[in-house]
Formats: structure tokens, C-alpha cells, sequence
């Protein structure tokens, strides 16, 4: 996940928020850390794109993953997506 750092910064976001769709399903902590991160990269490049992927996948999105990709968001988005989090089915 973290090879896709050099990409993102060129703006090419596809193969990193595909991997992040396959990895939403793995149970390995350090991975969840990592797209996270990466998640949080595209942010900072596109916040849009961000906002798409989670309105899409926020509510399915391990606890970690979501927490990094939120980090550099606005207060209010951030509460927003981790309600989505948590609410019920």
C-alpha cells in the first residue's frame, strides 16, 4: 500500500483506492494503519476524491483505517464519518 506514496503525490489515485477496497476485509492492524495513511495522502492532494471513498465505505472501514484517513479532515466531517461508523445497519 505504502508504494502507492509516489503515485498519489503525481495524483494518480486509482490503485491506491482500489487496494483500499480490498483491504477494507483483512484483519492485519499494520495495514489498516497503512491505507489509512495513504487514504489520508489522497486527502491532502484531493480532499474530494477522499470524501467519495468514504461516503462510499466509511461505515465498513475498520476502526484505525478510518481514524488515519480522518485525521487531517475538518472537525465536522470527521464526526460525520465516524458516526456513519458506527451506526447500525
Amino acid at each position: 500500500m505504502v508504494a502507492n506514496l509516489t503515485l498519489i503525490k503525481k495524483g494518480e489515485f486509482g490503485p491506491a483506492l482500489k487496494l483500499a477496497k480490498q483491504y477494507l476485509s483483512q484483519k492485519e492492524e499494520l495495514l489498516h494503519k497503512a491505507t489509512g495513511w495513504m487514504l489520508r495522502e489522497i486527502g491532502k492532494q484531493n480532499q474530494s476524491s477522499l470524501l467519495n471513498f468514504l461516503d462510499q465505505y466509511a461505515s465498513q472501514m475498520p476502526r484505525i483505517m478510518l481514524r488515519y484517513s480522518l485525521e487531517k479532515l475538518p472537525p465536522e466531517l470527521r464526526e460525520k464519518y465516524l458516526k456513519r461508523r458506527y451506526e447500525l445497519p
